[in-house]
């Protein structure tokens, strides 16, 4: 039975994921993402937060899914089909819409990982060879460019983020993330995802 709803749920995504013209941009493309990432681009489960992201980074993922580069489950289950249809006119509409949204935090991971999670955030690991997220994702975790907004995201998506990039998905990306998470533990992985989604600007 659940692999029947989520089957539904899958085609009726795919349903929405049809061409848009510049005119169609607000109540097509836009709302096709609002399916899953909310009318204020908060995020469902497990889709992540949109609202606040850096418009470079939304851009080069968007081109990652229409080019099949970011391969982990969830992208190939959802956003290869939503994105097959988007040109490079749309990337760049969709990736400048959501990047002026408000970004709220969701304040969801776990209290008593926070003080590690910021420990790690701040100073990195030295002793397993990892360098602190500050280092590229700013004080704030605020990202810039194509470096990605992490302060405020969900819980739930930053661990399993955090976790693909660990198990060696997406590395076609040329993305530096694989070797960083690859050498954090489930603990330490858990502990990043909840101090940062409790970061504000």
């Amino acid at each position: 039975m659940k692999h029947i709803r989520l089957g539904m749920t899958v085609l009726a995504f795919m349903s929405f994921a049809v061409p848009a013209s510049a005119g169609q941009f607000g109540n097509v493309n836009t709302r096709n993402c609002t399916w899953c990432h909310g009318a204020s681009a908060q995020g469902y489960t497990p889709a992540p937060r949109l609202a606040g992201q850096r418009p470079q980074y939304l851009a080069n993922q968007l081109h990652n899914f229409i080019d099949r580069r970011r391969d982990n489950p969830f992208s190939k289950l959802y956003m290869w089909h939503a994105a097959a249809n988007i040109d490079s006119q749309d990337v760049r509409y969709l990736a400048t819409y959501f990047s002026r949204l408000h970004p709220k935090a969701a304040d969801d991971g776990d209290m008593s990982l926070v003080a590690a999670g910021r420990r790690i955030f701040q100073d990195g690991v030295p002793a397993s060879n990892i360098v602190a997220c500050i280092a590229c994702h700013g004080p704030r975790a605020q990202g810039a460019r194509e470096i990605p907004r992490l302060g405020g995201l969900a819980f739930t998506y930053l661990r399993r983020r955090l976790a693909q990039w660990h198990d060696g998905y997406d590395k076609h990306a040329r993305h530096p993330m694989t070797d960083v998470a690859g050498r954090l533990s489930p603990k330490q992985i858990a502990a990043l995802a909840s101090y940062l989604s409790y970061l504000k600007e």
